[in-house]
C-alpha cells in the first residue's frame, strides 16, 4: 500500500516536472519567439498556454506595451551657424519582434535604445539645420515633430521597431549663444512694436484730419445757415419797420429815437458824444412831438 502511494507521488512530481518544462504563458502585454536550437521556428506567437519541448526549444519574451526613450541634452546647429540644447523623447514599440530580435544582437534593450537614439539624433540635426532658431521654437516646431517621426519611421522597420510619438521637451542655448540670441529676439520685437507705433500714429493723423475737415464743413454749413437766418430776419425786422413807418411816420421816429437814447445812454452804455443842445439827436427831449406840431384829427 505504502509502495502504492509512492509511486503514484512520484508520477504526480514526474508529470508536473513535465508540464512545467513543456508549458508556458505568454502575456497580453508581451510578446514571444519560440526558438529550435537557437533558431526561431515561431515569432507569431498569441497570448495564451503552449508547450515547448523540452531541450530542444526555447522561449524569449519582449515588451509589447509602448515604451519611452528620453535622451539627455544634445547639441545640434541652426541653419544660421549656432548650437542649441535640445531635450526629447520618444515613444516606440516593438512591431516585428523577429526582425527585432536579429538587429539588436540578441533582443538587447541597450542596444535597441543605442540604435533609436542615433537615428531620432540624425532627423533632429538634418531638421534643426534647415531652420533658424526662432523657427525651431516658434511656428515650425509642430512640422518638425512631425517631419522627424516620418523619417524615423522609416529607419526604425530595420530594427522591427514602430515610432508612435516624438516630442520636443526643452530647447535651450549654450551660455556663450544666450545672449546674442536675446538681444536679437530684442531688437525683433522692438522693430515690431515700433512698427505698431508708426502704424497706429499714421492712422491717429488720418483720424484727425478727418475730423478737423468735418469740424471745418460743420462750422462753414453753420456759419451760412446762420448768416441765411440773419438775412431773413433783418430782411422780415425792415418790413416790420416799412410798415410801422408806413402806418405812424412820427410814433416810429420816436420809438427808434428812444432805442438809440438806451444804446448810447444807458445804465451799460460807455458812449461819448460832444454834441450841441440844439443838435437834431435831442429834439425829443425838448417836446415827446419832437418840435412838430401834431396834425388835428378831421372833424
Amino acid at each position: 500500500m505504502i509502495e502504492t502511494k509512492q509511486l503514484v507521488l512520484g508520477g504526480l512530481v514526474v508529470v508536473a516536472v513535465g508540464i512545467y518544462a513543456t508549458a508556458y504563458t505568454v502575456d497580453q502585454r508581451e510578446q514571444a519567439i519560440k526558438f529550435a536550437f537557437r533558431e526561431i521556428v515561431d515569432a507569431e506567437i498569441k497570448p495564451g498556454l503552449h508547450f515547448k519541448i523540452p531541450f530542444m526549444n526555447t522561449v524569449r519574451k519582449f515588451p509589447a506595451q509602448i515604451l519611452t526613450y528620453e535622451s539627455k541634452a544634445e547639441r545640434f546647429l541652426t541653419g544660421e551657424k549656432k548650437y542649441v540644447l535640445v531635450d526629447f523623447f520618444v515613444k516606440w514599440q516593438i512591431e516585428d519582434v523577429s526582425t527585432f530580435y536579429r538587429a539588436t544582437n540578441g533582443g538587447r534593450m541597450i542596444d535597441a535604445s543605442n540604435r533609436l537614439g542615433d537615428i531620432m539624433k540624425d532627423g533632429l540635426r538634418n531638421e534643426f539645420s534647415r531652420r533658424t532658431i526662432e523657427q525651431a521654437l516658434t511656428e515650425q516646431r509642430d512640422q518638425i515633430m512631425q517631419g522627424l517621426e516620418l523619417k524615423s519611421n522609416e529607419a526604425a522597420k530595420q530594427l522591427g521597431i514602430k515610432i508612435v510619438d516624438v516630442r520636443v521637451s526643452k530647447i535651450d542655448f549654450p551660455d556663450q549663444v544666450s545672449e546674442s540670441v536675446f538681444n536679437r529676439m530684442r531688437s525683433e520685437r522692438m522693430r515690431v512694436a515700433q512698427d505698431f507705433r508708426s502704424r497706429g500714429q499714421a492712422e491717429a493723423e488720418k483720424i484727425r484730419a478727418t475730423a478737423d475737415r468735418n469740424a471745418t464743413v460743420i462750422k462753414a454749413e453753420a456759419y451760412r445757415d446762420a448768416e441765411k437766418l440773419r438775412g431773413e430776419g433783418d430782411a422780415k425786422a425792415a418790413e416790420i419797420y416799412s410798415q410801422a413807418y408806413q402806418g405812424d411816420a412820427e410814433f416810429y421816429s420816436f420809438y427808434r429815437s428812444l432805442d438809440i437814447y438806451k444804446k448810447t445812454m444807458g445804465k451799460n452804455a460807455e458812449t461819448t458824444m460832444v454834441l450841441e443842445p440844439s443838435s437834431e439827436f435831442f429834439r425829443y427831449f425838448k417836446s415827446s412831438t419832437g418840435g412838430v406840431t401834431p396834425a388835428t384829427p378831421a372833424q
